[in-house]
């Protein structure tokens, strides 16, 4: 069997976001969607979990707290300047260093895992993409089975979809 994709258009998120989880409800094909917004709504449809670029952030922020206490201890330790009969070992101003490490790590970690796990740079466009898509349309592009496309074109439209596209021989995911 071959699979195909068929390509359908939505002028209203909520019309789309109900057709992604009638589409979730058959188990049919796997799906992509498109939004010239951003949509909680057909985010909320999708069922995606939420992102784990905050572990990345609180694991850089830990590590800037530890690398910003290994450093001024150790400077201490190594340099021992008693300045005034002061105690070597003076918390003040380690935490300023701490904090500072912190925020710098913690926000280089979540820069290179909102890259990492957003998939930038792309190389290629994503099949069944129409410009529209990126102006004023939602799109839902579905790559299932021939046996299907049927079912699966009569959802889209009961659901709602402005156009439905059938494109042979879509490269599976």
């Amino acid at each position: 069997m071959s699979t195909i994709a068929i390509i359908s258009s939505f002028a209203d998120e909520t019309q789309c976001a109900q057709a992604i989880e009638e589409l979730r409800a058959a188990q049919v094909g796997d799906f992509n969607t498109f939004s010239p917004i951003p949509s909680h709504k057909i985010e909320h449809a999708i069922g995606r979990s939420k992102s784990p670029v905050r572990w990345l952030v609180l694991a850089g922020g830990i590590s800037g707290v530890l690398t910003g206490l290994a450093i001024t201890i150790g400077t201490t330790y190594e340099w021992r300047l008693n300045a005034g009969g002061r105690p070597l070992l003076s918390w003040p101003p380690f935490i300023i260093i701490c904090f500072e490490l912190m925020v710098l790590l913690g926000g280089i970690f979540g820069f290179f895992g909102v890259l990492m796990l957003s998939g930038v740079p792309t190389t290629a466009m994503a099949p069944g993409y129409n410009g529209r898509f990126g102006e004023d349309r939602f799109g839902i592009v579905v790559r299932c089975e021939e046996a299907e496309a049927a079912r699966v074109e009569s959802m889209l439209k009961e659901s709602g979809a402005e156009e439905v596209v059938r494109e042979d021989g879509a490269q599976p995911r």
